[in-house]
């Protein structure tokens, strides 16, 4: 379904309109004036911000549903009672990833943004680029920016959204710009193989006009591009790195030719690389590297990205979204690199398969810490599975802890914790509601 097909629907139905993705396509569908309303199987931050935007939120499955395009978040099962009434009225049916294809298709010019992580970061750095060089620009952002949200809209020329890969969802995309950040194993629960997932990735890239690749990444500089980049290799590089307690500041060059310094305003190294991909991006819709220097430095950063949300016994507490072995590994060391005291930390898992199938890596990338505590699992969307479990998984590391309730993990924490110590709380379940519930 294209987007002229949309607006024969005078009326569009959420269900499960409460996540990240989902809130952010409602807001921008009642921008271009549909009725939207939807529901969810909780209140969180995202249904209270609809409300506030005139968007009515039912919370349960037991609302009519009258309207005759319904759209559905992956999240839910076949049994949902809003879809099998939907199904029996023979409404018309979108998935997430389906409406946002359609959305994206009413833009002139669209960049995708795709990887196992990453996508956030680059996605937010690219909309503040637009924004400083004040080009007309829409955002649907897989996360909260500290500054537009998960959802902004400027005017219809560019569109910037993340491509998930999850369960191939990003293919419904068609983009000016294609986006490869990364390959890495993930998604056990729907790429069997390596190789499936890498096709994926090659796919998506063929469906865009242009691509642009991590050529530090073996795998994705294999994918057919024009424009590439990173740390060692690549068209578009960084450096002459500086760092400050992990905050780096970097000259751009462009095919060998020192072109720009820019000054991040977030922590990390990784984010060096998701700035270079922005930077990339930016450069092909013809933006000069000064306006991209402006928008980079305006970023703030994004919630769950080391964001510190408070303390606990005057200990500094950082959230941030990591969930991936490499993603836990990167966030640990920076970490620990700017932290005098030791860095406690805190990890829940997410799903069953992903946490089974990368167990070796989960292994070595928490090993890194010490007496790391693991939170009872995520399942998401997934069943118990012993062996992708937290309790299988604190098994398997010297020294580990397993925690299954705030209180204890509170009490436990205020007894470890020193001065000049940090916590971090890694995961993108519910652990970011659970640091903020035993915060000072």
């Amino acid at each position: 379904m294209n987007f002229s097909e949309i607006k024969h629907f005078s009326g569009v139905y959420f269900i499960g309109i409460g996540g990240v993705s989902m809130s952010a396509l409602a807001l921008c569908l009642s921008e271009r004036g549909f009725s939207v309303r939807g529901s969810d199987a909780a209140e969180s931050s995202f249904t209270k911000k609809l409300r506030e935007r005139g968007i009515p939120v039912h919370i349960g499955e037991d609302e009519a549903v009258s309207e005759g395009l319904v759209v559905v978040t992956g999240a839910i099962l076949p049994e949902h009672g809003q879809l099998q009434q939907a199904q029996r009225e023979g409404k018309r049916i979108l998935t997430r990833a389906e409406l946002l294809g359609a959305v994206a298709g009413d833009f002139n010019h669209v960049v995708s943004v795709a990887g196992c992580h990453g996508k956030t970061t680059t996605s937010c750095m690219l909309a503040h680029i637009l924004k400083s060089a004040q080009k007309p620009f829409t955002c649907h952002i897989g996360g909260e920016d500290l500054d537009l949200g998960n959802y902004h809209g400027e005017g219809n020329e560019y569109f910037i959204t993340e491509a998930c890969e999850f369960k191939r969802s990003f293919l419904e995309l068609r983009s000016e710009i294609g986006v490869v950040l990364n390959c890495d194993r993930d998604h056990t629960d729907c790429y069997r193989t390596k190789a499936e997932l890498l096709d994926a990735y090659r796919e998506f890239a063929a469906k865009s006009e242009r691509a642009v690749v991590n050529a530090d990444d073996v795998h994705a500089r294999s994918i057919p591009h024009v424009l590439s980049f990173g740390f060692h290799n690549g068209d578009i590089r960084a450096v002459s790195l500086r760092s400050d307690r992990e905050v780096y500041s970097f000259t751009v060059e462009e095919k060998g030719i020192p072109v720009v310094r820019i000054k991040l305003n977030v922590i990390g190294a990784f984010n060096v690389m998701n700035a270079l991909a922005a930077y990339a991006c930016a450069r092909l819709l013809g933006l000069t590297p000064g306006e991209i220097k402006e928008g980079i430095e305006n970023f703030r950063g994004v919630k769950r990205r080391f964001e510190r949300v408070g303390t606990l016994g005057g200990v500094p507490l950082i959230c941030d979204y990591a969930h991936h072995p490499r993603e836990i590994a990167a966030t640990l060391y920076t970490a620990q690199r700017i932290t005098e005291g030791k860095v406690r930390l805190v990890f829940q898992p997410h799903t069953y398969t992903r946490t089974r199938d990368l167990m070796p890596e989960f292994i070595e990338a928490l090993s890194a810490a010490e007496d790391p505590v693991i939170y009872t699992t995520y399942a998401a969307r997934e069943r118990y599975d012993f062996d992708g479990s937290a309790v299988r998984l604190t098994a398997m590391i010297p020294h580990a802890v397993y925690i299954a309730s705030p209180e204890r993990l509170k009490t436990y924490l205020k007894r470890k914790t020193r001065p000049n110590d940090m916590i971090l709380f890694l995961g993108a379940g519910n652990i970011y509601d659970i640091a903020q519930s035993i915060k000072d």
